[in-house]
């Protein structure tokens, strides 16, 4: 993990955990230690369909990056889902901990960046962040600032909060943070589903990702799917106009690419579909053959002149630290045939998530699936949730 002090010194140092207490006994030497340390997994939610009922408390969902932040002191510690150390990238966010955490505790929570108005999350602008240089990150730290949204309480003190219901955990987190100032936030909560089911279609508009669901006696469970999550589903009819291999060998599809036409009649790429069983992908493999073309004319031929009116393509992120050592070379195929896919929500002109399969859409003329199809969220003001 990388720690930052107050004065913003960097160090790394890796402190197992097992059953959420430190393995060694960090002395009170200036090292970090608290009654749960990192790394922690955080809990998960598993997807349901429908916002259930029950001994529930109801919370939007973010569409952020997951940290479980520590702080002991002038030690602060920011940890993330896959493991990735954070601390480093948010500089801003360890400023705004030491400003408004308890002395000693651990918090769970989403970073996030609103928009230059404020209005809605922007999660491209987040993605950003992730940088190797630390002036750009300094610079980024300034120009889009992030903020913390704080959803459980871990530690506090000395006492490990682990075991004790969310109900008494909320509770804890609210007084811990009811003096907190933005950018620090402690999320909106509510036992109403009526309230819960608004907020679903409301907010979506400003950018955040659905609902979550948690049950009031439940303890804090690391890396354990025992939330629920309710997400926006929707379905497109999308170009395929090529694809990539999957590992397995070079008889079976990886993904299917996804393009839709953009009010000009460029074909835009929009992400992919690739989530099949193996008998499917030889399937798939076979059946899109005969529509494999070079990249003249192509309309993703992205080795070609660049255009100024430049239209996304499957290879745009192939630079993108997230995807650094993947391969991101795909096989053309004619734009000739339409799939149904399941989507959440878009972010700009792509799909947020892997789109999911549904079936191919013979009956529709490929040069009728453009982004007028998408259905576009009511407009709601960040600001409303997240005042500034």
């Amino acid at each position: 993990m990388i720690k930052a002090t107050a004065g913003g010194r960097l160090a790394t140092k890796q402190i197992p955990l097992i059953a959420g207490r430190s393995v060694a006994g960090i002395g009170h030497d200036g090292a970090m230690d608290l009654p749960v340390m990192p790394p922690v997994a955080p809990m998960l939610a598993k997807s349901v369909k429908d916002i259930p009922d029950g001994a529930l408390s109801y919370e939007p969902k973010w569409d952020g990056f997951r940290s479980v932040i520590f702080r002991d002191g002038a030690e602060v510690e920011i940890g993330s889902r896959n493991e990735r150390p954070m601390t480093r990238y948010f500089p801003e966010v360890v400023d705004a901990v030491l400003a408004n955490f308890p002395d000693r505790c651990v918090i769970d929570g989403e970073i996030v960046i609103p928009d230059a108005d404020g209005r809605k999350l922007d999660f491209e602008a987040l993605l950003q962040r992730i940088h190797p240089a630390d002036s750009r990150v300094r610079l980024l730290a300034r120009q889009t600032p992030a903020a913390f949204v704080a959803f459980d309480l871990l530690a506090l003190g000395d006492e490990d909060c682990t075991q004790l219901p969310f109900e008494q955990r909320r509770s804890m987190l609210s007084q811990a943070l009811g003096a907190a100032a933005p950018p620090v936030y402690v999320t909106p909560a509510t036992r109403d589903k009526a309230v819960a089911t608004g907020w679903f279609s409301e907010f979506e508009g400003a950018g955040l990702d659905g609902v979550v669901a948690k049950p009031l006696d439940g303890p804090y469970q690391p890396d354990k799917r025992v939330m629920f999550k309710i997400k926006h589903e929707r379905t497109a009819d999308c170009v395929v106009a090529g694809y990539r291999l999957h590992k397995s060998g070079p008889d079976a599809i990886g993904s299917l690419l996804l393009g839709l036409y953009d009010d000009a009649g460029r074909l835009a790429s929009v992400g992919v579909v690739g989530a099949f069983p193996m008998a499917k992908r030889r399937e798939l493999f076979a059946e899109v053959q005969p529509l494999v073309t070079s990249f003249e004319g192509h309309p993703w031929n992205w080795a070609g002149e660049v255009q100024e009116d430049h239209v996304r393509h499957p290879r745009e992120a192939e630079g993108s630290r997230w995807n650094a050592g993947k391969d991101l070379s795909f096989v053309p195929l004619r734009p000739e045939r339409v799939t149904e896919v399941r989507y959440e929500h878009m972010e700009g002109t792509r799909f947020r998530h892997t789109a999911q399969w549904v079936r191919w859409r013979d009956d529709r003329d490929p040069s009728s699936c453009g982004f007028g199809q998408l259905e576009e969220p009511v407009r709601f003001n960040l600001a409303e949730i997240l005042p500034r």
